[in-house]
């Protein structure tokens, strides 16, 4: 495996740097510069040969992160770029957005800084796309089955490529104006330049996909046509609902979900036509006091956007404690450890405040001026308010970050006639089929707000039930992916 002595040698964990923080935030491209193959070889030779590779446990995909590791310390690039196609559709987009549960679960990592896996897999990619590599995987049969996606996400897009290699006729619908869901409005700039999803598409319409954005399902095409055109559905449309606060004051201007707030500036990047007089989104944070709501990845992302917009001044709240340095004892090596993170958006500034609970919103004239909050401490796992601890802070835009509560059903899921599980998602059985027969789901809207590779997982896992569905039998690999998350 790699280097038999490489973890020895090379006890450094290098990645590559971020650029400096005024220069960035004078753009919107990634934060990373490009990084030496020759440090990225070494990087991958620290992969032990640990006999039992716990990063497998880590990986929902069940990369093959050991095998990819060695052959690009053995300059065999085409090679390793196989070994992680074979059970990562998009490896691009993971390697730049996933958490990397597989490098908290690394053995290397109980007395040393884990192997970067996560950057192996990105510039593996990279190198591909650079190299003319990644090409159109064709069937080698039709079936005469028709297949429709509702959802153009990571889980949409993975269950649409796996079900189209396998023969069958694929329509991927978006209600947005292009293909990608929240990796297209959601995710900014900064973290994910949108050329990756577009180089992407360019290899699943070449292998036969048909994309149709636009189209509401539901509204614009009916659950009757939908289900009188295609012999199976893959339900992909996500958890879009945003958890609200409905405290005092939450219908003053100025109030906003993140994914009201996020996706106006990737519509900039895109070139549209939406900006004001002053060169400004319809909801844009310049020369405003901002405060987000949520500590999280979405925060952070909101973080981001906010400061490139040119805010005067940003706050993040998080109701939970600062977490610990190093990884906290109730999350022991190989789980994803609790522990304090620095994201490039909490690197280029704002100000971080935890232990606290906004319990009212305070405006003037119909507009949000500012909020009233409170510290908290935990009691048995649950906030309780510190007595004499108030305060407010002035803010002329604030934005809830607070996570996502299940799919929207009004429109579509209802009239499909699905049922729901206790916690409000897609109820569906081990093979990842709802309670309407050929109807399957996958991500977000049946699991609930999860990670990337958890979507591109379960896209994989829902089309080959599909395809066993259609053809009585599947060759298409699968992860074991459960199909209930645990609760938390």
């Amino acid at each position: 495996m790699a280097d038999q002595r490489g973890f020895i040698k090379h006890t450094e964990r290098e990645l590559p740097q971020r650029r400096p923080v005024p220069l960035r935030l004078m753009d919107w491209k990634e934060v990373y510069e490009d990084f030496d193959h020759d440090t990225l070889k070494t990087q991958a030779s620290r992969c032990m040969d640990c006999g039992i590779p716990f990063c497998h446990n880590g990986c929902p995909l069940g990369n093959l992160i050991p095998e990819w590791n060695d052959l690009v310390y053995k300059d065999r690039w085409a090679d390793g770029i196989e070994r992680l196609h074979a059970t990562n559709n998009f490896p691009e987009f993971t390697g730049r957005l996933c958490p990397a549960p597989c490098e908290a679960s690394c053995v290397l990592g109980i007395n040393q800084p884990a192997v970067t896996i996560k950057q192996v897999e990105v510039e593996l990619i990279d190198n591909a796309f650079d190299e003319g590599w990644v090409k159109p995987v064709l069937p080698s049969a039709k079936t005469g089955k028709s297949v429709a996606v509702v959802g153009s996400g990571p889980a949409g897009l993975a269950a649409a490529q796996q079900l189209t290699r396998a023969g069958h006729d694929v329509t991927v619908f978006e209600r947005a104006d292009r293909i990608g869901g929240l990796l297209r409005y959601g995710i900014p700039e900064f973290k994910m330049e949108k050329r990756h999803i577009d180089r992407r598409l360019e290899q699943m319409e070449a292998e036969g996909t048909q994309f149709r954005p636009g189209v509401n399902v539901g509204v614009d095409l009916t659950v009757e046509q939908l289900r009188a055109d295609f012999d199976s559905v893959i339900l992909a449309n996500g958890s879009t609902q945003g958890r609200d606060l409905p405290i005092p004051g939450r219908d003053l201007d100025g109030i906003h979900q993140a994914m009201e707030f996020l996706p106006w500036a990737n519509r900039v990047q895109q070139g549209d036509d939406i900006l004001d007089g002053e060169g400004q989104p319809p909801i844009s944070a310049k020369g405003k006091r901002v405060i987000i709501i949520g500590g999280g990845d979405t925060g952070a992302d909101c973080l981001g956007t906010s400061l490139r917009q040119g805010a005067e001044i940003v706050h993040q709240f998080e109701i939970m404690p600062r977490p610990p340095d190093e990884r906290a004892e109730s999350t022991p090596w190989p789980t994803y450890p609790l522990m304090f993170r620095v994201s490039s958006a909490h690197e280029e500034g704002g100000e971080r405040v935890f232990s606290v609970n906004t319990e009212e919103f305070v405006g003037n004239d119909g507009k949000v001026t500012g909020l009233r909050a409170h510290e908290v401490k935990m009691n048995n796992g649950r906030p309780e308010k510190m007595e004499g601890s108030d305060f407010e802070l002035e803010a002329d835009l604030v934005l809830l970050a607070m996570g996502f509560v299940g799919p929207e059903r009004a429109d579509f899921l209802d009239k499909l006639g699905v049922d729901y599980n206790e916690r409000g998602n897609v109820k569906r059985n081990d093979n990842f089929e709802t309670t309407v027969p050929g109807v399957f789901v996958a991500g977000d809207a049946g699991r609930g707000q999860s990670l990337i590779v958890w979507a591109i997982a379960e896209g994989r896992a829902a089309a080959a039930a599909a395809d066993r569905f259609l053809a009585g039998a599947t060759l298409l690999p699968a992860p074991i992916v459960p199909t209930q998350a645990p609760q938390r």
